[in-house]
């Protein structure tokens, strides 16, 4: 067990339909991804080739912040509102899928590239089976 888990299942109300499982999958996934799109931007401005790379650092540092937000909004659960939680997941997934088609432009040459690709890719899955799942009527 997690500690978002264990957060969640801590909270003093009822979080409704929504599938606690899914939803710690995507507070983690999106909390990982944040770190390592962080990471990647700093290795990539290590690189030799920096002018290069310039996209892929700011698509990184954009999915970072996206990520972040989204693993800090679906972690509170008082007041909840459908309608944001619904497009914050649909920014999150469609920032981690720009980021990780720019990394895996870089992933032949640059390991962390590929680390990061895999992790936006598993956090643009989370986003969606989590956006799928609220979509069958979910609510608080």
């Amino acid at each position: 067990m997690t500690h978002i888990t264990s957060m969640l299942e801590t909270y003093p109300k009822s979080l409704g339909r929504v599938d606690r499982q899914k939803l710690a999958e995507c507070i983690a996934a999106c909390f990982e991804c944040a770190q390592t799109c962080t990471a990647c931007a700093d290795a990539c401005l290590s690189e030799d080739m920096l002018a290069e790379l310039t996209k892929c650092i700011r698509t990184n540092l954009d999915c970072a912040d996206i990520c972040a937000a989204t693993g800090s909004i679906l972690s509170r659960h008082t007041g909840y509102d459908a309608n944001i939680t619904k497009a914050v997941l649909e920014a999150c997934a469609a920032t981690c899928k720009a980021c990780a088609d720019e990394c895996e432009q870089h992933a032949g040459m640059h390991e962390h590239c590929r680390v990061c690709a895999e992790a936006c890719r598993r956090c643009e899955t989370a986003c969606n089976e989590l956006l799928g799942s609220l979509g069958r009527g979910a609510s608080e």
